[in-house]
């Protein structure tokens, strides 16, 4: 009980020293408007780059066989490849130099003997050679190179079907050929007819589709996340060593210093986002309805728990002031960037995209993203959830074993 008495007690002490401090809030509240005209020179270079280049695939064929060569044709002249990817017939050498060029984002393979093996049942494998420079782009080669994969087996098991029966029946191998390679034709045109040797992904990138509404958003999540570190640093004190001791003797500890601390920049950070976001509304003519106001306050309360959580850490372990803020503002600064407010995670290479989703503000601002711009009708809050979880236990944790190890 006396818990929560001295949490109650700072609580009031911290919203008593907010009120105090009131003719400098002004400044405060539009200092983020300065870092977002700022971080929209970073926006605008990073995503202002022409989208519709295509990427440059070579198709080296070895086996030199007519199957092959009507393949390769067939692909390189195929429409269905869309305005993404174009495809050249090269030799291999000149596949080779124009790779290490960076000409070509990679190059695809008929390797020898191609055909005979897909006669008469073997294995069939395509190589594939990317780019270490264009590593998204080689990724998307090895889509193209296994759907074209599945095609090529499903013409071969129809052609070892044919090619069974066919020699049961007297007629020269020649005229057997013939008809194999009349039904791998017919089969590869009908195939090409019927369905898309690529198979399209279509990935929305709200950055270019919307970019007045993305890039509002994005303002308002940044001046959010400025706003709680700022009240979180404005209430935080230099105790001297003795207040410290005095104040362990009447039984208060840390953590309910900083409990209270986080409970005050919170509400009150909750309390202007509220204003701003309907202030974000209004701006970009965006229907909101009232679940999704509930929606954006629960992933916003969560996501700013997290985030002072993580303050309060980095507050527990160092105890210089400078170097803590220090610390603080770098974190900041990653927290951003990592969460796709400033630069899109689309422009991330992809072993970098594989662990945001594991950071509590990619994760807030994705959903975000969802609900406001995409129209979604939920949001998943259990990463968050858990990720805000953690970090209080970790915060709790250190907390007191560093309290013990004073007393």
């Amino acid at each position: 009980m006396s818990f929560m008495k001295h949490i109650i007690l700072f609580i009031r002490n911290d919203a008593k020293k907010l009120w105090r401090k009131w003719p400098s809030l002004p400044l405060l509240l539009l200092f983020p408007i300065i870092i977002i005209a700022l971080s929209a020179i970073l926006m605008i270079t990073f995503t202002g780059q022409d989208e519709h280049e295509a990427i440059q695939v070579g198709l080296v064929d070895l086996d030199q066989s007519k199957e092959t060569q009507l393949v390769v044709k067939l692909i390189e002249e195929s429409s269905q490849l869309g305005s993404y990817i174009t495809i050249h017939a090269l030799p291999e050498d000149k596949a080779l130099e124009q790779l290490k060029q960076s000409k070509i984002s990679g190059y695809i393979t008929f390797p020898a003997g191609f055909t005979s093996d897909l006669y008469n049942g073997n294995s069939v494998t395509l190589h594939i050679a990317g780019n270490p420079a264009k590593q998204t782009e080689s990724y998307l080669i090895k889509e193209l190179l296994d759907s074209i994969s599945r095609h090529i087996r499903a013409a071969q098991a129809n052609i070892l079907t044919i090619n069974y029966f066919a020699k049961q029946l007297p007629i020269a191998t020649d005229e057997r050929n013939d008809l194999l390679f009349d039904q791998f034709t017919s089969f590869i045109f009908y195939t090409i007819g019927k369905d898309k040797i690529l198979d399209e992904e279509t990935i929305m990138n709200n950055a270019t589709s919307s970019p007045i509404h993305y890039y509002t958003l994005a303002a308002w999540f940044i001046i959010v996340t400025i706003w709680l570190i700022a009240f979180y640093s404005l209430l935080t004190n230099d105790e001297h060593q003795r207040m410290e001791q005095r104040m362990r003797l009447y039984g208060v500890i840390e953590l309910q210093q900083i409990l209270a601390k986080i409970i005050v920049s919170l509400s009150v950070t909750m309390f202007l986002s509220g204003f701003a976001l309907v202030l974000f509304q209004k701006i970009t003519a965006i229907p909101l309805y009232g679940e999704d106001y509930g929606r954006i306050a629960i992933i916003t309360l969560l996501y700013g728990f997290s985030f002072l959580g993580v303050l309060a850490i980095i507050e527990t372990i160092f105890r210089s002031q400078k170097l803590r803020l220090l610390i603080q503002s770098l974190f900041t600064l990653l927290l951003l960037l990592i969460s796709g407010a400033i630069i899109p995670v689309l422009y991330f290479p992809m072993y970098v995209q594989a662990f945001l989703p594991y950071s509590f503000a990619n994760q807030a601002f994705h959903w975000l993203q969802e609900i406001i711009l995409n129209e979604r009708f939920y949001a998943d809050y259990l990463p968050l959830i858990l990720l805000s979880s953690a970090i209080f236990f970790i915060f709790a944790g250190f907390s007191l074993w560093k309290e013990r190890a004073r007393s």
